[in-house]
């Protein structure tokens, strides 16, 4: 029978092209170790983890692990959160890192390897981060109401993620979001956008490859669009890069994934709290490496919301 105290593992184990459910009796053995009894919760569908996150919450657990790449963390934030606010205001969330993308695991700098990953929760060393709450239109049409830890963007970047979910690379998800890149510009055309950033309107309609909102820093496997992002400061890192044609986007393909992106003459930059994006074209988006919906977006940041275990010179 398992017991409040014990922390609730949530695993994907369609995580890494399944390789999560195969190296799941490795991690067990390493937690079981190191935590001693854990009780453990696989997914069986999309959103499942935040269903999963906010039922062991609401029953008192105060330590949960989740194992995945990003998509299963945003879901088990979101689990964490309600209206807003801490399911379990003393609960607690570890990462164990398996993915294709490992975006939000760069930005927060959790180590990759499962012993490591392992010390860092048994450390219990928190840093409470901003999380990002955004409202938009569903696939359906419908509202949608989702968190995000890490990246939401618009644009090129919600027709990549598309794509970019039916490769497989075995060279990891950098490679297989660099291959969505160029398949999808062969037929990408320019979106007009408007944006008011804390309620003020931008001075003119933008006509942008992509807008990345970042809590985080990193998207993508590994781009920097918001390489100033900090995950604590109250703000959001807002940037725009304009409509690039197909020679540019292949010529300045090195500068777009590194954190000198600032230099290039098409991306510019922000800081804010609010962020509205409205747009007369459909405009898809990703958050946190997940297609979600389209524009009209509005974005707000929830200052220090989830408490995640880090090492103890990140927290």
């Amino acid at each position: 029978m398992s017991q409040p105290s014990q922390p609730v593992v949530i695993l994907n184990p369609q995580a890494a092209g399944g390789r999560a459910s195969k190296r799941w009796p490795r991690i067990a053995a390493v937690l079981a170790d190191r935590l001693g009894p854990v009780e453990s919760r696989f997914t069986a569908h999309p959103g499942h983890a935040t269903h999963l996150v906010r039922q062991a919450l609401m029953d008192g657990r105060k330590l949960i692990i989740a194992v995945g790449g990003d998509g299963t963390i945003n879901e088990a934030a979101n689990g964490f959160l309600s209206g807003g606010e801490p399911v379990n205001s003393d609960a607690r969330l570890g990462i164990i890192p398996i993915g294709t993308g490992g975006d939000f695991q760069r930005s927060i700098r959790i180590p990759s390897d499962i012993k490591e990953a392992v010390e860092t929760i048994a450390g219990g060393f928190a840093h409470t981060i901003d999380v990002g709450a955004a409202r938009l239109q569903g696939h359906d049409g419908q509202p949608v109401e989702r968190c995000f830890v890490n990246l939401t963007s618009f644009g090129m970047g919600g027709e990549v993620c598309v794509r970019s979910r039916n490769i497989l690379s075995p060279l990891g998800g950098k490679t297989a979001f660099l291959y969505a890149t160029l398949a999808v510009f062969l037929t990408y055309r320019a979106k007009r956008v408007r944006l008011t950033l804390d309620g003020v309107p931008l001075p003119e309609e933008l006509r942008i490859t992509n807008v990345a909102i970042g809590n985080g820093r990193y998207h993508g496997g590994g781009m920097h669009p918001c390489p100033r992002a900090l995950l604590d400061d109250g703000l959001l890192e807002v940037t725009t890069i304009d409509y690039l044609n197909m020679f540019e986007l292949v010529r300045d393909l090195p500068v777009l994934y590194s954190d000198d992106v600032y230099k290039h003459p098409k991306v510019r930059h922000h800081r804010a709290r609010t962020v509205l994006a409205e747009s007369e074209d459909v405009t898809r988006i990703e958050l946190d490496g997940e297609a979600v919906g389209r524009l009209p977006m509005e974005v707000r940041v929830l200052p220090r919301r989830l408490p995640v275990l880090v090492s103890a010179e990140e927290s």
